[in-house]
């Protein structure tokens, strides 16, 4: 039986494919961040374990199932999509999940195609992400530095990674760079990060270290809180508060020395929930309505029940109908497990 065709009461059911998602706190639910893949080919410290256990091939959705869970989610909608992973661009054939989406973009059903990576696929797809209407992208970059570059990603080349961003400019595509600020790394970097990605027109986001999945190492030992942070930045440049927003949990400064922005992402120090309009969804088809809970909903069941989209409609709208308030993330010596056994890798960065 078609499980779309009748409800509990036996009327037929209201087709809520065109209803939009409003949270139990009243927030929209405008943005959704789509994992294609758990895998990547580095394994940044604070990331990952060096040896990690990647998902089986056959538990992942296909490229022809997480583009019709993204069509339902733009239906309800979804104006802004982001592709995350692990990382995005070593999915095989990703460019026609890109693609596909893409005609959402020219048909005005979704004012944003982007993608979080960490670059060392972009000399080969800069040009083709740009061509499917892809207008941004976050590049994921702690250090400048080769060796310590490749210290911090374990397998990763520093020159590979400059030389997509490089594509990527070239291609037109507005880079912004994304820095995980951790003590006794980067610290003392930051300054000079913060310059070169300003005088090459690229805004900078620092983010604080989050405690999801068991590393092989202490996250204590590493967390730089951004107020911190902040304060020491204030020694060298004078930072002004502004309004800008990206649809994402930064929160900007302006840079009068540079110019560029500074964007700071604080979900230790100063969670960002509370204007939450995000939700995750894994290669799997799981669905998380908080990056830092472990309540889900299991989208591929209901996606492979039947081809009708007004049960998977209704079965998004029970999921956002249990988005808590926000997270709770905590880093210090007390509370040195991870927040959520999954690593940021499952959810999506």
């Amino acid at each position: 039986m078609n499980t779309a065709a009748i409800d509990r009461t036996g009327a037929q059911p209201l087709d809520s494919s065109k209803t939009p998602m409003i949270d139990p706190f009243g927030r929209a639910i405008s943005y959704l961040r789509v994992s294609v893949t758990d895998r990547c080919d580095f394994r940044c410290t604070y990331c990952m374990a060096e040896h990690m256990t990647f998902l089986p091939k056959k538990d992942l959705l296909t490229l022809e199932e997480l583009h019709r869970l993204c069509s339902a989610f733009i239906a309800k909608g979804v104006r802004k999509l982001r592709l995350t992973g692990g990382e995005p661009l070593v999915r095989k054939n990703i460019m026609f999940l890109v693609r596909e989406l893409g005609k959402e973009i020219h048909a005005g059903r979704l004012d944003e195609l982007t993608l979080t990576t960490n670059g060392s696929q972009l000399s080969k797809f800069a040009a083709e992400l740009a061509d499917c209407g892809v207008r941004r992208i976050n590049v994921s970059l702690d250090t400048r530095d080769h060796d310590k570059f490749r210290q911090i990603t374990r397998w990763g080349d520093l020159s590979k990674v400059l030389e997509g961003i490089d594509a990527a400019q070239a291609a037109g595509l507005k880079v912004k760079i994304n820095t995980v600020a951790l003590k006794g790394f980067n610290a003392a970097e930051i300054p000079e990060l913060m310059r070169w990605a300003h005088g090459r027109g690229m805004d900078l986001t620092l983010i604080e270290t989050m405690p999801m999945g068991e590393v092989d190492e202490d996250r204590t030992d590493h967390y730089l809180p951004l107020s911190e942070m902040r304060e020491r930045l204030e020694t060298q440049f004078t930072l002004k508060d502004i309004a800008y927003k990206t649809g994402g949990p930064a929160r900007y400064v302006e840079v009068v020395e540079t110019g560029g922005r500074l964007g700071l992402i604080t979900p230790m120090t100063h969670n960002f929930c509370e204007s939450c309009n995000r939700v995750r969804l894994t290669c799997t088809g799981t669905l998380y309505m908080c990056l830092g809970q472990n309540d889900a909903a299991d989208l591929r069941a209901a996606l492979r029940t039947t081809d009708d989209d007004a049960y998977l409609s209704r079965v998004i709208d029970e999921a956002i109908s249990r988005k808590p308030k926000g997270h709770d993330f905590i880093i210090d010596r007390e509370h040195n497990r991870p927040a959520v056994a999954r690593h940021m890798s499952v959810t999506g960065g």
